[in-house]
């Protein structure tokens, strides 16, 4: 573990033996399958266990929240994890990653997470969720093209982005207009567990 057990205790609380069990698998499997780079495996908590679950800061406290582009099940995951009154659904197109993420969920006995294998686009008006998040899928003009018809009236796009969250915003602001965003902003979460915080852009969708 590359941070320390008590900022991992307070992140995941009673949940911490299966936050370990789901680091283990992604060191294991999760590099042998190619979805976690080998260098990774040294700096899985720092990089990517604690950074997904602090996501969870910026959430309602329940209801539903929709991971676009999953992968090896981050920020998904960590954050099911982190916060059990959530019920999170992994959408991930590519079915070694499909197959991992539904393998993980079993695994970790995770009752509030279900995968979906769909391409985002193709859930365009089958159903919509107060919270959708993507985490390094892509820039955010075109994630929010593919995510915002998913957001219910009122919710919120919540896009990992790191150091380039403030100039992607910049860029994209105009076309998220377009879209039916009622505002977007840059916000800072997982401080001080996490250093630096987590960056995020919010694109809250116009409601009624």
């Amino acid at each position: 573990m590359d941070v320390s057990r008590e900022t991992a205790s307070r992140v995941f609380g009673a949940e911490l033996p299966r936050a370990e069990a789901y680091a283990e698998l992604l060191a294991t499997e999760g590099v042998r399958r190619g979805l976690i780079g080998p260098r990774e495996a040294d700096r899985l908590w720092s990089r990517h266990l604690l950074n997904s679950a602090v996501v969870v800061e910026a959430c309602p406290a329940s209801g539903l929240v929709v991971d676009v582009g999953s992968g090896a099940g981050l920020p998904g995951i960590p954050m099911a994890l982190a916060r059990p009154e959530l019920t999170i659904r992994l959408v991930e197109p590519l079915l070694r990653r499909v197959t991992f993420l539904t393998e993980a969920v079993s695994l970790l006995g995770l009752d509030n997470v279900e995968v979906v294998r769909s391409r985002v686009e193709d859930l365009h008006g089958s159903w919509t969720a107060p919270t959708v998040t993507a985490r390094a899928v892509a820039p955010l003009d075109r994630l929010a093209g593919w995510c915002l018809p998913l957001v219910a009236r009122g919710g919120s796009l919540l896009a990992v982005k790191g150091d380039r969250a403030d100039e992607e915003l910049a860029d994209a602001r105009d076309l998220l207009r377009r879209l039916g965003a009622a505002s977007a902003a840059v916000e800072e979460v997982g401080a001080p567990l996490v250093a630096p915080p987590v960056r995020l852009v919010r694109v809250t969708v116009r409601g009624r």
